[in-house]
């Protein structure tokens, strides 16, 4: 028995090692077939930009020439009107000058004009003057004339002229956007293959691509996925925080809320977020609260805490009311004043009178059934949401783990979290708060472009940079002299940046952080430190768009 188990052990291990061998070896080859076709593709595009350029160079030549064209068949159209009008004139006076001469001598007879005068040599000189005169204004008449044919002929030749350049011109752009178009197909050929090679790099590291789909969990529609994928422009991008305003440290409400929904009770929600179990101490007796005096710990103070709706499952509530009671009770032991706000937890009069005057309160419920239960050598830290990773516990997921699809499996959203996946762009948590003008989080090419162009100057090694003006250009809320995009793509092209348009992007994450942000450019591809990129993104991102996270970076960049 023991030599066949010895040899399914053998066997296995075996099969274990080749296939193992096999992985790695069809890893190694997915890595240098999608390198050949990277490569690949960038020859084609490079060959596309050559034999584009002179089309550009000559398309560049035509304008200029129709331009001559057009300028000369102004000018000649001028001065065809001119003549017009001076042949016009002509005609006139010669018109006046025939009458004239046929009322003077009805008959066409020069006899008659040299009888009908009383010197001879007076007659003479008459008829040789209208002789003279009609022959001259016949000459003037006959020159204009034939400069208004000249000029017309002028004319017929240059339209030509001015239809075969412009149809020369036609042709080069219409063959100079069927380029253009095959070299952004190309790119984005490009950008996919490089993010599946930064997927396969980044999971040998130990790192990963995060794979989110399609959730509606966000509070805002155009800050959800699902929002961006489905109404945002092609080509536009969105920068998505993993969790809202949250330091990330001990307790998730949301993420106690779906351990609840789970099955888990309070204590074990207590140990997954703080590795204590509650212990019991006396309570009793007073605290001192900003606005309030000293109040009854237990009931006035605990009573009033207004952190988590009354509506969520019991063993939340407890979790919630131990946490507060922990966090407070080292303000009650040293005698000092809490205040009321976030900045310590939430306490509310109103609800402090409301729940003392009734017994069937569910938050009151929770606070009486845990009387006295506190974690020792811990400070209670919660927050909303983190995010699907929490300090020190690591992933807050139903399997302990992180990878591709962790948000599916987080906590937070069990618990049913409108922050686990959001674009932020409003001032405040709610959806109708002030907004600076914009009606989505969602960011142009050129937009991404300026965000990296920002990092370069703001991070760019000896940046000479004046960084004050590194700004958002709303300066409708925000003020200042910020940079304009194209001054700023000026300014980083002397650190790096210099980029006018993003193709592509993917995104290295870690234990929950983010480790590098990879940009596909007009400048190629460009490295970015996920946490400057978001030092850099709340600095300058335009209206209120923020990475709201505390301390840690942790968000992901999606691209339609």
């Amino acid at each position: 028995m023991r030599k066949i188990l010895a040899l399914f052990l053998i066997i296995f291990i075996v099969s274990v090692f080749f296939f193992t061998k096999a992985t790695s070896a069809d890893t190694e080859q997915d890595l240098r077939d999608i390198e050949k076709q990277i490569s690949d593709l960038k020859n084609q595009l490079e060959l596309s930009v050559k034999a584009t350029t002179p089309l550009e160079s000559e398309v560049k030549s035509l304008e200029s020439q129709l331009a001559s064209i057009n300028t000369a068949i102004f000018r000649i159209q001028q001065d065809l009107a001119k003549s017009e009008e001076d042949l016009a004139q002509q005609k006139k006076i010669l018109a006046a000058t025939v009458r004239s001469f046929y009322i003077g001598s009805f008959v066409d007879i020069p006899l008659l004009t040299f009888f009908s005068s009383g010197d001879a040599t007076e007659a003479l000189r008459n008829v040789a003057l209208q002789q003279e005169s009609s022959r001259e204004d016949k000459n003037i008449i006959a020159d204009i004339s034939g400069k208004i044919t000249k000029l017309a002929d002028d004319k017929k030749r240059l339209a030509a002229a001015q239809k075969q350049v412009n149809q020369q011109s036609q042709f080069f752009k219409g063959e100079i956007a069927k380029a253009k178009s095959f070299q952004s197909e190309i790119e984005g050929q490009i950008a996919s293959l490089s993010a599946r090679q930064q997927e396969i790099l980044a999971a040998r590291s130990g790192q990963f691509t995060a794979s989110i789909g399609n959730s509606e969990l966000a509070d805002d529609y155009n800050a959800s996925i699902v929002g961006f994928r489905e109404s945002a422009p092609g080509g536009s991008f969105a920068v998505f925080s993993f969790g809202g305003h949250t330091h990330r440290k001990g307790m998730s409400q949301y993420g106690a809320r779906g351990r609840a929904q789970a099955g888990q009770d309070y204590k074990a929600i207590l140990k997954a977020y703080y590795g204590k179990d509650p212990v019991n101490k006396d309570t009793g007796g007073s605290i001192k609260v900003a606005g309030q005096g000293e109040i009854n710990f237990e009931t006035t103070y605990l009573f009033g805490i207004a952190e988590m709706p009354s509506s969520w499952d019991t063993n939340a509530l407890k979790a919630q009311a131990i946490a507060a009671r922990t966090y407070a009770y080292r303000y009650k032991q040293e005698g000092k004043e809490i205040c009321i706000t976030e900045a310590c937890q939430v306490f509310s009069k109103s609800k402090s009178d409301i729940v003392s005057s009734d017994p069937n309160h569910s938050w009151r419920k929770a606070v009486e059934q845990t009387k006295g239960e506190v974690l020792e050598d811990v400070v209670t830290y919660y927050a909303s949401t983190h995010g699907g990773f929490a300090s020190p516990i690591g992933w807050d997921t139903t399997d302990g783990s992180g990878g591709g699809n962790f948000v599916d499996k987080s906590y937070d959203k069990a618990g049913g979290s409108p922050w686990v996946y959001k674009a932020w762009y409003t001032k405040g948590y709610s959806p109708s708060s002030e907004k600076c003008g914009r009606s989505n989080p969602w960011l142009s090419s050129g937009e991404m472009a300026d965000l990296i162009n920002a990092y370069y100057v703001l991070h760019g090694s000896g940046s000479g940079a004046d960084t004050g003006r590194v700004t958002p250009i709303t300066t409708s809320c925000w003020g200042g002299n910020p940079y304009s995009h194209d001054d700023l793509r000026n300014v980083s092209g002397s650190y790096g940046g210099g980029i006018s348009s993003v193709s592509g992007v993917s995104v290295s994450q870690g234990n929950g952080t983010t480790s590098e942000v990879i940009f596909q450019t007009n400048q190629g591809e460009k490295r970015l430190s996920g946490t400057n990129f978001k030092k850099t993104f709340n600095i300058r991102a335009p209206g209120y768009l923020q990475i709201p996270q505390f301390q840690f970076a942790f968000y992901n960049i999606e691209k339609k």
